[in-house]
């Protein structure tokens, strides 16, 4: 199994961390990360907009979740019937905002393992015959940051960063709950990723090579940016209603005003 990640994932992230260090970033590996790490968003562009659409479309359906839960909080049974039902209904599922992070894993996975043994000078070996071996990799990127090293100031920007992805994924408007029994499952979460995984980043961050934190910092700055440009198209896309009365009710009165 170990042998088959290692092709699969490791090497290849190797190679091509390898490939852009003595080609494209002059062989700053600051600029080296930058560019894998826009491979790897690249990759996996399909399945962040599936996540952010679907964690987008959780939020618009909060408050119809919050009226079946107040319709039937007595009777646990048909609260789960009813919620299932709308999910099949509105064709949502409810795991399909965590896909996209548990597929993201055993490339962090990778990355993780690549800087933590790739700045070794053993680790060239692993390089495909058609990459140059550099017979070393300078560990320093762009003339002053050491990411071999542990880096405080990555953490915390890292977490900055995650803060910032976090909060744009929250509604503006959240409904008002009369309790925190009331409170919807999708607000709770919404409320422990703000904090809490910033908190994690950030304790994480500072115990890993900076390389890696750099990259973690660089995936969670891309994916807000992917987040915010979404959020605008599907604030675009969502079209306000005027109920008929109402509408009939603003043109009389705008007839009135008129004569």
């Amino acid at each position: 199994m170990i042998e088959i990640y290692n092709i699969i994932l490791y090497r290849p992230l190797f190679n091509l961390l390898i490939f852009f260090y003595n080609t494209i970033s002059f062989q700053d590996v600051g600029i080296a990360i930058i560019l894998v790490t826009v491979v790897i968003k690249l990759i996996l562009y399909p399945l962040s907009v599936k996540s952010i659409k679907a964690q987008k479309a959780l939020q618009d359906l909060q408050p119809k979740m919050d009226s079946i839960k107040q319709k039937y909080k007595n009777n646990k049974e048909q609260l789960g019937k009813a919620m299932m039902e709308l999910y099949k209904t509105e064709k949502i599922s409810p795991v399909s905002s965590c896909l996209p992070l548990l597929i993201q894993f055993p490339f962090l996975i990778a990355v993780y393992n690549v800087f933590r043994v790739g700045f070794k000078p053993e680790s060239l070996d692993m390089l495909y015959g058609f990459i140059h071996n550099p017979n070393t990799l300078n560990p320093v990127a762009f003339g002053f940051l050491n990411l071999a090293e542990k880096n405080i100031v990555l953490a915390v920007l890292a977490g900055a960063a995650q803060f910032w992805s976090s909060k744009m994924l929250i509604s503006k408007k959240q409904p008002k709950v009369s309790s925190a029994k009331d409170e919807g499952m999708t607000t709770i979460m919404n409320k422990q990723m703000l904090y809490f995984m910033p908190a994690i980043t950030i304790f994480f961050g500072i115990s890993l090579p900076g390389g890696l934190t750099f990259y973690w910092f660089l995936t969670t700055v891309l994916t807000a940016l992917q987040q915010l440009r979404l959020s605008k198209k599907h604030d675009k896309d969502v079209k306000i209603e005027i109920p008929k009365d109402v509408k009939s009710a603003n043109t009389e009165e705008i007839k009135g005003i008129e004569k």
